[in-house]
């Protein structure tokens, strides 16, 4: 059973934990989500496309990321994100937070977004069949074209 650490709005953690995926957050809780933007010294980005069995969005492209397990720092959680890739090495990293509040849904959150810059070889790529179902290097007009639909 996977544990996600509870933060106050101030982004601090409660010491309480919540199930994964168990919608149970009050006004003023949340948990902690992180996505990686993985580019390429072209420009060109790594996005992957969400299987199908998943409940929210699922078959839509997007960048990798997830929730943080608890007792797991952010930057800890998007070394684990789902295409394999090895970014410690890479430049750049962390870029900003936000944080998404869903009134009466129990699922509110912050999100840390950290950008990494490396040249990727697809024989590099270890996707999380779970997870992804498969991947793609696209440009930001790509992208922005996929966000239209």
């Amino acid at each position: 059973m996977e544990l996600w650490d509870i933060y106050d709005a101030d982004k601090k953690p409660t010491g309480r934990t919540m199930k994964r995926n168990d919608w149970c957050l009050k006004n003023g809780e949340y948990h902690l989500t992180v996505l990686g933007v993985v580019a390429r010294p072209d420009g060109e980005f790594l996005i992957t496309k969400r299987v199908m069995t998943k409940a929210w969005a699922p078959g839509w492209w997007e960048v990798s990321g997830g929730a943080a397990q608890a007792g797991e720092a952010s930057y800890d959680a998007v070394l684990r994100e789902e295409t394999g890739l090895d970014v410690s090495r890479a430049d750049g990293g962390y870029l900003f937070t936000y944080k998404r509040e869903n009134p009466g849904e129990g699922d509110n959150y912050f999100v840390d977004v950290y950008r990494f810059v490396m040249d990727i070889d697809e024989k590099d790529l270890h996707l999380q069949e779970a997870e992804t179902d498969g991947y793609m290097f696209a440009t930001l007009d790509e992208i922005k074209e996929f966000a239209a639909e």
